[in-house]
């Protein structure tokens, strides 16, 4: 017998996702640059990778560099990555200052603490006050391990933003361990608020991502989303042996192999979002980072990177090697499921669709959105964004 349509109906408050529009449009990236991004903390680096005085790493936010060095005195600053002359980008990537940096157009240099120093032909400059034009520094906190900058705004101290979940990172002592690679960038053809959608709900990995529902609980099931933005879940190894030889190898090693953490730990995968574009996973032999970065409209780029304390056991090496696989086929899937998201909301068919309890992390990156964009609660783009 079917139920009275009154019982059936929609409720007017059930949530909802973000118009199509919003996630391929020119003027949104512009916006969500101006307003969520730059005044929002951004990892550029851990402080291992720039271990020297001269060391620095950089990171670019649309138009906007900085770059990171550690100076003379052992300090890690940050600064904007743009000569004070004419506006030369100083520094490419990462690598090793062993003099002062020097800009490649017309060679004005500065010390790693900023100074202005070298001018040429000095004399053409008549009243240049050097001392008024150093490098700009740019808000820097460093958290976790982690070097984060501040392009604009005024936003809370990281540890106010991750509130009591940050002491879930102490047992790990991230800021201990090693790069393990360069850092990697990989661009997919999808917005970057897709790639978010997709990382802030766990309802897909049923589906999405076979291998880690043979290996784990889904982490919804432990989900917590804090006031300050970050997010957490919590996935926990099954008893049951996972069918593919790689997934049940790891399951047999890890909790005899990452024998440096309480038992508890050694069965458990976390997985941290800091709004708005940043996420940190954590495993008991490694963890990693990475930030979505829009690329244009519809397109975006992920940057990222893992870390693991020294360890160079063959049990180790064998794990992490096993965790890499892993992720790897993590990392396809969610590319291969955001891509087809990206073309589905191109249909004129596509409306928004109510949104599961199991996707209130992603409701609330829309709300965000919706709070410093207010625009985006048009159905349709505005005729000022023409």
């Amino acid at each position: 017998m079917n139920a009275p349509a009154a019982c059936t109906r929609e409720s007017p408050s059930t949530p909802r996702a973000l118009p199509a529009w919003t996630y391929n449009h020119p003027q949104m990236t512009r916006l969500e640059l101006e307003r969520i991004l730059e005044p929002s903390w951004q990892i550029v680096c851990h402080v291992n990778a720039v271990p020297r005085r001269g060391d620095f790493a950089t990171f670019e936010l649309g138009a906007s560099g900085v770059v990171v060095v550690r100076d003379s005195e052992g300090a890690i600053r940050a600064y904007h990555n743009v000569c004070r002359h004419r506006g030369a980008r100083l520094l490419e990537g990462s690598g090793h200052c062993s003099g002062p940096i020097v800009c490649p157009y017309h060679g004005w240099s500065y010390r790693l603490g900023g100074e202005l120093i070298g001018t040429p032909e000095r004399d053409t400059f008549p009243g240049l006050d050097r001392a008024r034009w150093g490098l700009k520094p740019a808000r820097s906190q460093v958290a976790f391990g982690f070097v984060f900058v501040c392009l604009a705004g005024d936003p809370p101290p990281i540890e106010a933003v991750w509130g009591e979940l940050a002491v879930e990172l102490e047992p790990y002592h991230i800021e201990a361990m090693q790069p393990l690679g360069p850092l990697y960038i990989e661009h997919w053809d999808c917005d970057w608020k897709v790639a978010m959608d997709n990382y802030l709900e766990s309802y897909h990995v049923p589906i999405g991502h076979p291998g880690l529902q043979r290996m784990f609980t889904p982490d919804y099931q432990d989900q917590v989303l804090l006031p300050g933005g970050v997010a957490r879940g919590v996935s926990h190894m099954r008893d049951l042996p996972s069918s593919r030889w790689s997934e049940r190898l790891y399951q047999k090693l890890v909790v005899p192999t990452a024998d440096d953490l309480p038992e508890e730990h050694r069965r458990r995968w976390r997985f941290y979002s800091m709004l708005p574009n940043t996420g940190i996973d954590i495993f008991p032999d490694q963890m990693d980072f990475f930030q979505v970065l829009p690329r244009g409209p519809g397109k975006c780029t992920i940057r990222g990177g893992c870390f693991a304390h020294p360890d160079s056991r063959r049990e180790m090496r064998v794990l992490r090697y096993l965790c890499a696989r892993i992720n790897r086929q993590v990392q396809r899937e969610d590319e291969f499921l955001c891509t087809r998201v990206q073309r589905g909301l191109g249909s004129r068919a596509y409306e928004p669709g109510p949104l599961s309890r199991l996707e209130s992390c992603m409701f609330q990156f829309h709300e965000l959105l919706r709070e410093r964009i207010p625009e985006v609660r048009e159905p349709s783009a505005p005729a000022c964004f023409a």
